[in-house]
């Protein structure tokens, strides 16, 4: 049987018969996920400092980033090779445009 994705709701075509609290579970995680008009995640000392070596790994070796940054209003993924980092200024540089260093949420590099 192909499953198929409902339009709006996120649910999948076979799981029509959801109790409620599935329902309420699904939709919050989602919405975890999406990280919109959350509140910015608490990240440990070592997932910064992987983050941070990513970053600057793309600027020195030219390898392209996607980060994922925080914003309480969408989703915002920076993806290029970083230009120029300012550390003690805090931000990052990707196609001319700066981001915060500490609006990162989640950074990979391919």
């Amino acid at each position: 049987m192909i499953r198929k994705k409902l339009e709006g709701n996120g649910l999948w075509e076979s799981s029509r018969m959801m109790l409620p609290e599935h329902k309420d579970q699904i939709l919050l995680r989602n919405k975890q996920e999406d990280n919109f008009q959350g509140h910015r995640p608490e990240l440990d000392e070592g997932e910064l400092e992987r983050m941070f070596r990513i970053v600057q790994n793309s600027l020195q070796y030219s390898f392209p980033v996607k980060v994922r940054m925080y914003d309480p209003q969408e989703m915002l993924i920076v993806a290029g090779i970083v230009e120029k980092i300012d550390p003690v200024a805090g931000w990052f540089q990707v196609g001319g445009d700066r981001f915060p260093l500490a609006d990162m949420i989640h950074a990979e590099s391919p």
